[in-house]
């Protein structure tokens, strides 16, 4: 892992729009996700992993995606992002993030 090339993306435009709109409505949660990509350009797996059973059904069917992973934003924030790769890099593509009540409604806690 340590040769391979480490990126971070945005599942589409609009949630990098979204992201970058946040610098001047919410600046606390964009430094909060800020800190995150750049922790996941240094080490995508720094997240929790989700097991398959339990990544809920709306996701998988959302961003055809098997993987998930889950970080832990301060103040109860959620960054939610999956894992594509090859030989030659690493892509933690981020998927969402949201605050805890709509992670506990999702992950139906």
């Amino acid at each position: 892992m340590n040769n391979k090339e480490k990126t971070v993306a945005f599942i589409n435009w609009n949630l990098k729009e979204t992201y970058d709109s946040l610098k001047n409505n919410n600046e606390k949660l964009y430094s909060f996700i800020t800190r995150a990509i750049d922790d996941l350009k240094d080490n995508p797996f720094c997240g929790r992993n989700v097991k398959k059973k339990l990544i809920p059904k709306t996701l998988i069917k959302k961003h055809n995606s098997d993987n998930l992973w889950i970080y832990n934003l301060p103040s109860s924030w959620r960054l939610l992002y999956t894992i594509i790769g090859d030989e030659v890099k690493i892509v933690s593509v981020i998927l969402d993030w949201m605050n805890h009540k709509d992670y506990e409604r999702l992950f139906n806690f």
